[in-house]
């Protein structure tokens, strides 16, 4: 297989499978009916590995890898699976912080083309069967699953496992999971399963105790991670991590309860190298120092209300680069822009991006001083241009967009 045939098969599937990535809504194919077929049709390969399932609206991906940076301290193998990818497909199946083997993954698109004509997988369904194949055929210890969208109707939520989580619920995606904090709890809370336990990282009273209620129908051990108090710090290093390291510590509990050998250490150096050992990036991501560029995923007005929060409590002069999707209600993210700042609009290279031109009325209305471009690149290029060494750069407001950046830039940068 060469690098050209590998690239040409990644292409042939996000083109063949509907895919939320480039589609939207329309390739959102709820329910487990599809994915019940497409692991059937694999032998099952999901009962054979020992899973850990997170949920949630914000936090899936850092509380994720911190628990796999742990499980790999106490010398466990461990495969993750998060979604999307910034930079390569293969980020998003990994095993001990090695991306998935790309003959692997050749191999097994090639397999798509065999499927019975009653299996016509989505994108995300056949990468939900990828990477339970992959932690199969690896033996890994542990697998520990991130759900993609919602709960309920999630293809990985055909899952059993050891013990699931979900770090907190915020307004996102309304048009598929509900317009209201609650109906978007109850698809959330869809993970939960008959006696096993369920950690919820929320602080809302309301959340709290739409998964409380559905813990206590499903018989499962529910537990509250807001009241657990620890001073413990990770590399990650975005102020809003602390909540997820409380999930990440209730998790661990859990997990020893359940007689998995984890040390005080292992949590403590666990929790401190996350992206030596997961290669984790994208989460308040230092790019460089001089002049100090800082990356966040952020995309929902709930996280970007914490990652903007951060940014206001610098004291420099900011260049803000921001771009969005079609779906995002950019109305929303005007009300919570930083302050000191100049800020650079840009359309995410994507299918689902939306050119800031479509939007400039709010730009105007906001009463701040901008740019508009073509590209991220474009932004990245004038923004670095015209900041000074104690001045600094963030680039954020869509996965795609810190994917992008780090495409063009980190390779240069190494």
């Amino acid at each position: 297989m060469t690098t050209k045939e590998y690239q040409e098969a990644v292409d042939w599937l996000f083109v063949q499978a509907p895919n939320y990535q480039i589609d939207g809504e329309k390739a959102y194919k709820p329910g487990l009916d599809n994915i019940t077929k497409l692991c059937a049709f694999f032998d099952n390969p999901q009962e054979k590995i020992k899973c850990i399932h997170i949920g949630g609206t914000n936090g899936k991906g850092s509380t994720s890898n911190m628990l796999a940076s742990i499980l790999q301290e106490a010398g466990y193998k461990v495969g993750i699976y998060n979604s999307p990818h910034l930079i390569d497909f293969t980020e998003r199946i990994k095993v001990n912080g090695e991306n998935c083997d790309k003959e692997f993954v050749f191999n097994f698109i090639q397999k798509l083309k065999t499927l019975p004509e009653d299996i016509l997988p989505s994108f995300f369904e056949f990468t939900t069967i990828m990477a339970f194949e992959y932690f199969y055929q690896q033996q890994v210890d542990f697998a520990i699953i991130e759900v993609g969208l919602g709960g309920r109707l999630d293809s990985t939520n055909i899952i059993k496992p050891m013990v699931s989580a979900i770090t907190n619920v915020q307004l996102d995606h309304q048009n598929i999971l509900g317009n209201t904090i609650e109906e978007i709890a109850y698809e959330k809370a869809g993970i939960i399963k008959s006696n096993i336990t369920i950690i919820s990282g929320d602080e809302n009273e309301t959340v709290k105790n739409i998964i409380r209620d559905k813990a206590k129908k499903e018989n499962a051990n529910f537990i509250d991670a807001t009241s657990i108090k620890s001073d413990l710090k990770s590399d990650l290093k975005g102020n809003y991590q602390q909540k997820n390291i409380r999930v990440v510590l209730a998790l661990t509990d859990e997990l020893t309860r359940l007689n998995v050998e984890i040390s005080h250490q292992d949590i403590e150096s666990g929790l401190l190298n996350v992206n030596q050992n997961t290669g984790f990036i994208g989460r308040w991501f230092e790019f460089s120092k001089t002049p100090l560029t800082i990356c966040d995923t952020a995309h929902n007005q709930a996280g970007l209300e914490q990652v903007f929060s951060q940014l206001n409590s610098i004291d420099r002069h900011k260049h803000v680069i921001l771009g969005f999707v079609n779906d995002k209600k950019i109305d929303e993210v005007m009300n919570l822009l930083p302050e000191n700042s100049k800020f650079y609009f840009a359309k995410p290279a994507i299918h689902r991006g939306r050119h800031p031109k479509d939007y400039e009325d709010l730009l105007i209305n906001a009463k701040i001083i901008y740019k508009i471009f073509d590209s991220v690149q474009e932004a990245y290029l004038s923004a670095k241009q015209e900041c000074t060494n104690d001045e600094m750069i963030f680039i954020g407001g869509s996965n795609f967009v810190v994917g992008e950046f780090l495409e063009k830039n980190l390779s240069v940068k190494e």
